[in-house]
């Protein structure tokens, strides 16, 4: 038996809600709709990971969900243009990541990450 793929589910009263910042601003794709479930991703193949955390690291608190993008400094002026508050970062971490954290429509803590070269 192996583990094909691991999905994040969030309740939202208001499944809608959820296109700005997961669709506009982070650029994934409706993969299914069935009106009580909207899924958003892309159609290629990713790494499986579940991480457990005591904290979010340098002493944040530990964030629901973690995304890496390519480019942070663009996610972060996407997120600041649509009007998403920043609640951590932009940071530049001592394990080689540049990350900040911001609320999801639905109040979840995202760390939007990217691994540095």
């Amino acid at each position: 038996m192996k583990v094909k793929r691991i999905v994040a589910n969030i309740n939202a009263q208001d499944i809608s809600a959820a296109k700005c910042f997961y669709q506009d601003v982070l650029g994934l794709e409706i993969m299914m709709d069935h009106g009580w479930i909207r899924t958003y991703g892309l159609d290629e193949e990713m790494s499986i990971q579940i991480s457990l955390a005591s904290q979010g690291g340098s002493e944040t608190p530990t964030p629901d969900l973690s995304i890496e993008v390519d480019d942070v400094d663009a996610a972060l002026e996407g997120m600041k243009k649509a009007g998403f508050p920043i609640e951590y970062g932009p940071v530049d971490e001592p394990w080689g990541v540049r990350r900040f954290y911001v609320r999801d429509p639905f109040g979840k803590l995202i760390n939007i990450l990217a691994h540095e070269d």
